[in-house]
């Protein structure tokens, strides 16, 4: 079977999930978050190497008070709690996000833990107070900075100069799947995403288990990839 190298998951209907129940939003994302945890393992043991997520966007901040500071406070949880497994899982974990904008002590975590993984094989790249257009944007304006210093010259600029200038320098995304019926990218990875596979699915994202991945596996080694020839 084919494996894709990046696969990137939009993570979306938790909050659906939960309603659907009778429950809080939250239900739903500490659900997700349980999810997850168990679809990495397997997605890494598929053989995957690289598994970017989309755990929170800039504009997710939009959201009502309340929910927004139970998914900070469930991150740091995570990013506590979970570090021992992250090490001894051979996991290296990354984030993609803006340099400024979450929590102080959510922003000394997310350090802890990139410092204490970095070592590990798998690539497990959480995209957390992320939008791509940023990205792109906080890109640009470090590239030239480059210029101005005198470091790089314009004429150099290159796709690679370009993509280690990103938040994280990693390779272009194989394979996405977004859960929960909505065909869109909101504004994820868009530059990762070029020539990527799409995946849709109205499975919401709780309930898109290692048995989904699969049945996702399945349609991506039905693709012909062709990057444009």
């Amino acid at each position: 079977m084919n494996i894709p190298n990046h696969v990137g998951i939009i993570m979306d209907g938790n909050g659906r999930w939960a309603q659907k129940q009778g429950k809080a939003r939250s239900f739903g994302h500490k659900a997700g978050s349980d999810n997850l945890e168990k679809l990495a393992e397997h997605i890494f043991k598929r053989g995957v190497k690289i598994l970017s997520v989309y755990a929170f966007s800039t504009e997710n901040f939009k959201r009502d008070k309340k929910e927004v500071d139970f998914l900070m406070n469930l991150f740091a949880k995570v990013f506590k709690t979970r570090l021992n497994y992250f090490k001894e899982n051979n996991i290296k974990i990354v984030f993609s996000k803006k340099a400024s904008g979450l929590r102080e002590d959510l922003e000394d975590l997310i350090n802890k833990v990139e410092e204490e993984t970095k070592d590990n094989e798998y690539i497990f790249n959480i995209c957390l107070n992320y939008g791509s257009q940023d990205e792109i944007v906080d890109m640009t304006k470090k590239v030239c900075r480059q210029v101005l210093d005198g470091n790089l010259k314009i004429e150099n600029i290159n796709k690679e100069v370009i993509e280690k200038n990103l938040y994280q320098f990693l390779p272009p995304i194989d394979f996405l799947i977004r859960t929960s019926g909505e065909l869109r990218l909101s504004n994820f990875m868009l530059y990762q995403l070029s020539y990527s596979e799409l995946y849709f699915t109205n499975t919401y994202f709780p309930d898109f288990d290692a048995l989904e991945f699969d049945k996702a596996l399945e349609e991506y080694n039905n693709r012909n990839r062709r990057f444009g020839s």
